[in-house]
């Protein structure tokens, strides 16, 4: 009884750390695609009147699971001729805690970046 309360605690962080990371991961991956789908669609819209704000339109569309509120539009380079590349990046905050112990490990901003060619 005594082994287990000293090591609950532990296992209890370690536990919630692992949740935490996976949540980051998922708005990790979530963010890459989103801007994967915002480049692509760039890369088709070089005859649109306003092509950058097609582009972060598909990648706010895209995002579904991250909050929105907390998106900054992305940015997006090109010079949009033909077979010249596009750069579509973005960037979300996260804030890593430890659960109920409300242990602040880490912040920052998750970043995603992705070209393609115009077509």
């Amino acid at each position: 009884m005594v082994e287990f309360t000293i090591v609950l605690p532990i296992l209890v962080v370690l536990l919630f750390g692992i949740m935490q990371f996976g949540v980051i991961w998922n708005h990790y991956v979530t963010l890459t695609d989103a801007v994967r789908a915002g480049a692509r669609k760039a890369a088709v819209s070089r005859q649109a009147g306003d092509p950058v704000t097609v582009t972060q339109q598909a990648v706010y569309d895209a995002a579904t699971d991250l909050d929105k509120t907390k998106l900054p539009p992305p940015t997006v380079n090109s010079s949009w001729e033909h077979g010249e590349p596009v750069t579509v990046c973005a960037l979300y905050p996260y804030k890593m805690t430890i659960g109920l112990l409300g242990i602040h490990v880490a912040s920052g901003n998750l970043k995603s970046c992705t070209q393609e060619r115009v077509e």
